[in-house]
């Protein structure tokens, strides 16, 4: 199974809508990719896609099946947009690092043992994921804490989404970093599948930057601030978004999709997959198979 989270420690870098389009870009190919979305916040994937009307109700939710609490089994937890399978936030996330404490503190009471940050990846292991699934994207917050740690230890690959800046440059740097301290701090080894470099203008300033970035660079996205916009206001994927919303289709934005296309193709073949069924990069018209 491919697995990565989408990380930067810069915000406002498009992390949570490479994600999504990546998702879409993995479906197209007739791949089943699942989501898993651990911000707290309101802007989050789950909202992106439409599917965050009961983040604030009381029912079964991926953070009591990481305390160890379900109130339900974890498929029932899934839905499905575009293709991707997506387990919604819940606004129990805002406070995880409290449960997850509350939990080692009663296990360990007990002389059981309890990694707070091994959660995720054992309720994914838990429910069968790694043999049901082709690919698993975790979308974590930026900050460092149990969302982030979570979705890590849960992919150990990360995807970085980058912009060529002052402000990125800063932001890959500290991804060093932390990387070498996350993989201290779990115990595992933590990799980089690719750097995506977006709102690319091919100045000066920004080729040097890309030049010192030591991560594969599979594709430079630039400036699509009004395609991006149109996604959250519509709440769907780039690609839906110009095939059914969008007035025209213009050439900019389908090589845009090709991108996520190629993009998803790179990272696929960094673990051996084979699409089955690989459409022409940026092909609206191509037919996805169901898995």
């Amino acid at each position: 199974m491919l697995a990565y989270s989408t990380y930067s420690e810069a915000g406002g870098v498009g992390k949570t809508t490479t994600a999504a389009n990546l998702a879409v870009a993995h479906a197209r190919a007739g791949l089943k990719p699942l989501v898993v979305p651990l911000d707290p916040q309101d802007g989050d994937l789950s909202r992106l896609f439409g599917v965050d009307s009961d983040r604030t109700q009381s029912v079964d939710n991926l953070v009591r099946h990481m305390i160890r609490r379900p109130s339900g089994d974890f498929e029932d937890l899934v839905r499905t947009v575009e293709g991707v399978d997506i387990v919604p936030e819940h606004n129990m996330l805002s406070d995880l690092a409290e449960y997850l404490q509350r939990e080692k503190d009663q296990a360990e009471a007990m002389g059981e043992a309890f990694g707070m940050h091994a959660q995720l990846l054992r309720v994914l292991r838990e429910a069968g994921v790694p043999d049901k699934y082709d690919v698993l994207i975790c979308d974590p917050p930026a900050t460092e804490g149990p969302h982030l740690y979570n979705a890590i230890h849960a992919t150990r690959s990360l995807v970085i989404p980058v912009e060529p800046s002052a402000k990125g440059r800063a932001a890959v740097k500290g991804l060093e970093s932390l990387v070498a301290g996350l993989e201290g701090q779990l115990d595992v080894e933590v990799g980089v599948l690719a750097a995506i470099p977006v709102r690319f203008k091919n100045t000066r300033d920004q080729r040097t930057i890309l030049d010192e970035i030591d991560y594969p660079i599979p594709e430079i996205i630039g400036e699509r601030a009004s395609l991006m916009e149109g996604c959250w206001m519509q709440q769907c994927s780039a690609f839906e978004y110009v095939r059914e919303i969008r007035d025209r289709r213009r050439d900019y934005e389908i090589e845009t999709l090709a991108q996520f296309d190629r993009i998803a193709r790179h990272l696929e073949q960094q673990v051996g997959i084979d699409a089955p069924n690989p459409p022409t990069p940026g092909d609206l018209d191509h037919e996805v198979l169901s898995v």
